[in-house]
């Protein structure tokens, strides 16, 4: 599964190693070393997926996946995240989901760990080998072309939003724990948390839920986990 990847670091040691690894894999990969670059590079280029460095000059990339998320353009707005950052709190990690990025890696960053998260995330953003669009109430989440609708009208996600949104969407009604949810939609990341989870389901709950404080979608199931409301 190769792609075409933005890096973004002001490290020019620390990009090329992650170019090197990234380019045996298969993929296109372009670098640059500062927030307004990936900018301008990620308008022109449409890369499949951006590995943002979040202490960068001119424009960080925190701002960078604020912007980008906010595009009306959805091949812009819905591009995949990955942050990579020397901040290693746990706030800060999910200030970083908060704002849209599909996944966090604090510094030193193994190679090996980058790729397999690459792939995860690129086999998610893809939507796998379904072909089927799933239904619920006016709610529609097109796996194969990475859309989801709300009675009838798009809504952007992130590939992580998406992917728990398609995993409740295909059992309306099954209860799955916070640990379900994160082996089947974060794969071999066995550092995510139970709020991580959460985060996410904040997040996704603003986008698709006519009222995010009694959700129709996706419900919470006290001491349990989440579901996916069936009415």
């Amino acid at each position: 599964m190769t792609a075409r990847i933005l890096v973004a670091d002001d490290d020019p040691k620390h990009a090329q190693l992650i170019r090197l690894y990234l380019e045996r894999e298969g993929h296109q990969v372009l670098t640059v070393s500062d927030g307004r670059a990936a900018l301008e590079q990620t308008r022109a280029r449409r890369p499949d997926l951006l590995v943002l460095d979040v202490m960068m000059p001119l424009v960080d990339g925190l701002d960078v996946c604020r912007i980008l998320r906010a595009e009306a353009d959805p091949a812009l707005s819905g591009v995949a995240i990955l942050l990579v950052t020397a901040r290693s709190a746990e706030s800060d990690m999910l200030l970083g989901l908060d704002i849209g990025a599909d996944d966090y890696l604090s510094k030193p960053v193994s190679p090996r760990e980058l790729t397999a998260r690459i792939r995860a995330l690129l086999r998610r953003v893809r939507g796998g080998e379904s072909r089927e669009v799933l239904r619920v109430g006016e709610l529609e989440v097109d796996a194969p072309r990475f859309e989801v609708r709300v009675d009838g009208s798009p809504v952007r996600l992130t590939a992580k939003e998406f992917a728990i949104l398609e995993l409740l969407a295909r059992e309306p009604g099954r209860v799955f724990t916070r640990g379900q949810i994160i082996d089947k939609t974060f794969g071999f990341e066995n550092d995510v948390s139970e709020r991580t989870v959460d985060a996410h389901v904040v997040n996704l709950r603003r986008k698709i839920e006519a009222d995010p404080a009694d959700p129709r979608y996706v419900q919470t199931v006290y001491g349990r986990g989440y579901r996916m409301g069936e009415r």
